[in-house]
């Protein structure tokens, strides 16, 4: 996400290095460039030259500390504008109500049911809140059939009726069965089309004015850059929607749209999606994605994920058998699929600041776990418990039931064991691993 705009704009930084300060003509230089940037990026061209007009107008004669380097002061100005131009905040849904209703538009293909399953997992394990999900897309084949599945997935009852036709009444007949029954929310799945038609509009207006939503939501594809933008305006005449979603971000796109929308629609980006995972949506900041467009990295994400995936009890189990030297090959494979439910793990190296740039060019897979886990879940629960103990042949059995050679198994092996001496040592060695542990024994 990103890649080549923040590629483009550290060159653009660099025409102003080793200047001894800030003036009209270095800034002009260098703000032609970053223009040529966001415009690569698809940003429209209006929005592209507002952002550097206004820049240049709070570069020109900025003081600069002699502890600051121009080109320094050039990427904190230009931060805070791509901040204010993306929103400044993030933006909380509204979900009051007896209940709250979400409606979701948007084109198909943009991801908009897979969305509908993901808010509702959201609200259902972020917020505690019992979630009804109503399937009124009647008009694209096998939609209410994917959202059945979806919410399968996750475990949240999905509201259809077979054969209606008509999306208000499935909504509002949803609406009643979650007053009923107590639901805290209803998130609505409506009808998309491959265009915007005049006929998709009534439909989704008359839905809108039908169910009266605490909180509505245009779903939009990142990949399809100023045609994303053009769609939100477009709907937002009809609909005047409360905020948009941002799909597919681990794909190719170039970041016009999360750069524009705000501008051109006034309206907020809510969330952003990427990869398939249910679990894969996140707020969206500002501030952090300008972090990470100016290669800044973000660690406050990786760690918000690490939270979700790790609580405190089990980072004292953990510590404890590894301090006694009892970490075994079953919780080596039990942290790799936390490690997995975090998300991509390019997308999670990209947040370490300066990282991410590194591992640019370099190929890393989820599925370069598959070899490691096929092995592990080849050996007996006495192996995994005593690795030491995988004598030959069972290192033959473990291969020939993982489909790898024993000098895979044998590689796995060494692996392992030199990073139990390195966790190890650094569970002794490390003051606040020790705070924690007497923290323990206290209780």
């Amino acid at each position: 996400m990103f890649e080549n705009l923040t590629d483009r704009l550290e060159k653009s930084f660099r025409l102003i290095k080793g200047q001894g300060r800030i003036t009209e003509v270095n800034i002009s230089e260098t703000m032609k460039d970053v223009r040529k940037a966001l415009l690569d990026a698809d940003v429209s061209y209006k929005i592209a030259k507002n952002f550097c007009d206004e820049v240049k107008q709070k570069a020109i004669g900025q003081d600069v500390l002699k502890a600051v380097r121009p080109e320094q002061m050039m990427v904190k100005i230009v931060h805070d504008e791509l901040v204010e131009l993306m929103g400044s905040e993030a933006s909380d849904i509204n979900v009051k109500g007896n209940p709250g209703i979400v409606l979701v538009a948007g084109l198909n293909g943009s991801g908009k049911t897979t969305f509908c399953g993901k808010l509702a997992l959201n609200l259902k394990s972020k917020r505690g809140m019992k979630v009804l999900v109503a399937a009124c897309d009647t008009f694209r084949p096998a939609a209410i059939e994917q959202l059945k599945t979806l919410c399968g997935q996750i475990q949240v009852e999905c509201y259809s009726e077979d054969g209606v036709k008509d999306p208000i009444r499935i909504a509002q007949n949803a609406i009643r069965k979650a007053k009923a029954e107590g639901y805290s929310v209803v998130v609505i799945d409506t009808a998309g089309r491959l265009a915007v038609d005049q006929e998709l509009m009534d439909e989704i207006s008359a839905l809108h004015k039908a169910v009266n939503p605490t909180e509505t939501l245009f779903v939009v594809d990142a990949m399809t850059g100023q045609d994303a933008v053009e769609t939100a305006k477009t709907f937002n005449e009809y609909l005047d929607f409360d905020g948009v979603v941002l799909t597919k971000m681990d794909g190719d796109t170039r970041g016009g749209a999360a750069l524009s929308i705000k501008a051109v629609v006034g309206k907020p980006i809510k969330f952003v999606s990427s990869g398939e995972k249910m679990e894969a949506l996140d707020i969206f900041y500002p501030k952090r994605i300008a972090d990470r467009i100016l290669g800044m990295g973000d660690v406050v994400t990786l760690v918000e994920k690490a939270q979700e995936q790790f609580d405190e009890e089990e980072a004292r189990r953990l510590h404890k058998k590894i301090a006694r030297d009892q970490f075994t090959l079953q919780d080596f494979y039990d942290q790799i699929q936390q490690i997995k439910k975090m998300g991509n793990i390019k997308d999670l190296a990209s947040m370490i600041p300066g990282v991410g740039k590194a591992l640019r060019d370099v190929d890393i897979d989820n599925d370069s776990f598959k070899q490691t886990e096929a092995i592990i879940l080849s050996m007996t629960p006495y192996e995994k418990e005593n690795p030491t103990y995988i004598n030959g042949s069972r290192r033959k059995r473990i291969a020939a039931g993982s489909g790898t050679t024993i000098a895979d198994v044998n590689r796995l092996l060494k692996q392992f064991e030199s990073t139990r001496n390195v966790m190890k040592k650094m569970t002794t060695t490390n003051p606040m691993a020790a705070r924690l542990m007497k923290k323990k024994k206290r209780r």
